[in-house]
């Protein structure tokens, strides 16, 4: 997958650059009439922001200074604004940073603030829930930030490619499984020009964002239910990964690694030589774009029969040590959950609604693709998760997957010998961010 999707992922690119130990400031330029805004984007972000934020400045009377930068940038000038103690009054912020700014002071309980003015009925769970935690454990307790958006992370397919080589569409509502999604991928994957060498491909998936899909859907999981076994070892996790693995070598549905040195899948998808692959919300502005039809589907499914994916988000946080805690809070909140404001950012098309009810407004009224976009809702809705980094204190247990996963995806190892070898690692990495997060 393109870097450019990758970091729009909403969701996960900050996971690892979890700040502690970091001395709280006193609030940056904030105080009084005025507030700081940092925020990472795109330049259709901005000016959905823009707007926004100009209604909230006369309806409060203050000045917001926004700060923008690149999604590249952000972690290392969010570290570098903390360590200078000049603390943005309202920022961005990751679930895999929430307990460690926490515990370092960084970020304010906003509890309070929300239940007051926010009508939580009526945004996405999954939003909110990814910025509670009790002091244990991710996901319930006090809130610490209002979600900026909520990212499912869906299946998306080729129709113009499905329709010229006479595939029946694939039914949105009854998922493929493992190997009618092999069978229709084989189809898929063929040499249209005559020169012998394949230039269409069933699929091109990335493994660090979408072995989840199909763990989750074989009943696998990367850790118990109290995050303290990493359970990456186990059967239904070694079946899923060696199905993804076999993608490739054996299925050859999949372009090979000299072909994505050419050109990478994403790129193949935008060229439309990609049968299947993954979509997201922050996609559809350039997906829009693509000179052929696509549409949304529930990924395969394993062993549980069910399709399984994750749900990205980012947080709106306020600073602890802002001088104006209730205007901050008031701004994240506004952000995060005012009608004007979001329908800026829907505007944008960067974005679900994180209201409800204006989702299912978007659902069917937006003129964007994709033409299912129900797929993106039920995924927030029902069958989304957050990605496992997401729950713990730091992401090094679980980055420790991917950094020798690819012999295996060649065909040289297999994937139980892998991660017999990996579990130990990944589990010496957790229980030490476990220790570190005062839990075990």
């Amino acid at each position: 997958m393109k870097s450019r999707t990758l970091a729009a992922a909403g969701a996960i690119a900050l996971a690892a650059a979890t700040i502690t130990g970091c001395s709280a400031g006193t609030g940056g330029d904030g105080g009084g009439d005025t507030l700081t805004f940092m925020f990472r984007g795109s330049d259709a972000e901005k000016a959905a922001y823009t707007a926004a934020i100009e209604e909230f400045e006369k309806a409060n009377d203050v000045d917001v200074k926004i700060i923008m930068t690149t999604a590249e940038e952000y972690s290392t000038k969010l570290k570098a604004a903390i360590t200078g103690r000049q603390i943005p009054d309202v920022f961005y912020v990751d679930p895999g940073s929430v307990q460690a700014y926490v515990g370092s002071g960084i970020i304010k309980d906003i509890t309070k603030e929300v239940e007051a003015s926010a009508d939580l009925d009526n945004v996405w769970a999954y939003g909110v829930d990814s910025y509670r935690f009790d002091g244990k454990l991710m996901g319930q307790g006090p809130i610490y930030a209002m979600p900026k958006d909520v990212g499912p992370f869906s299946f998306g397919y080729n129709k113009t490619m499905f329709e010229a080589a006479g595939i029946p569409l694939p039914d949105k509502d009854k998922p493929y499984t493992w190997d009618e999604f092999i069978d229709v991928a084989k189809q898929l994957t063929k040499d249209t020009n005559g020169d012998g060498t394949l230039d269409q491909w069933g699929t091109g998936l990335n493994v660090v964002w979408n072995l989840q899909s199909f763990v989750w859907s074989n009943g696998g999981d990367w850790v118990n239910d109290d995050r303290t076994e990493v359970t990456v070892n186990s059967p239904e996790f070694v079946e899923a990964l060696q199905f993804f693995a076999d993608m490739g070598p054996k299925h050859g549905v999949t372009p090979s690694v000299s072909d994505a040195q050419t050109l990478d899948t994403y790129q193949r998808w935008m060229q439309g030589q990609i049968g299947f692959f993954p979509v997201g919300p922050w996609d559809v502005p350039t997906y829009e774009k693509l000179d052929f039809e696509w549409d949304l589907i529930p990924y395969p499914v394993g062993k549980t029969g069910k399709p399984a994916t994750w749900t990205g988000t980012l947080g709106i946080a306020v600073s602890e040590t802002t001088k104006n805690p209730e205007l901050a809070a008031d701004l994240a909140i506004y952000l995060s959950t005012n009608v004007d404001a979001q329908q800026s950012l829907v505007d944008a098309g960067v974005q679900v609604p994180n209201l409800i009810d204006m989702a299912e407004k978007w659902k069917t009224e937006s003129t964007l693709p994709p033409e299912n976009r129900e797929e993106f809702l039920q995924i927030v809705q029902d069958y989304g998760r957050a990605l496992p980094a997401n729950n713990t204190y730091s992401a090094e247990w679980y980055d420790e997957l991917w950094k020798g996963i690819q012999p295996v995806l060649d065909g040289e190892q297999t994937a139980k010998e892998y991660l017999d070898e990996v579990q130990p690692r990944m589990q010496e990495l957790l229980d030490k961010a476990n220790k570190d997060a005062g839990i075990g």
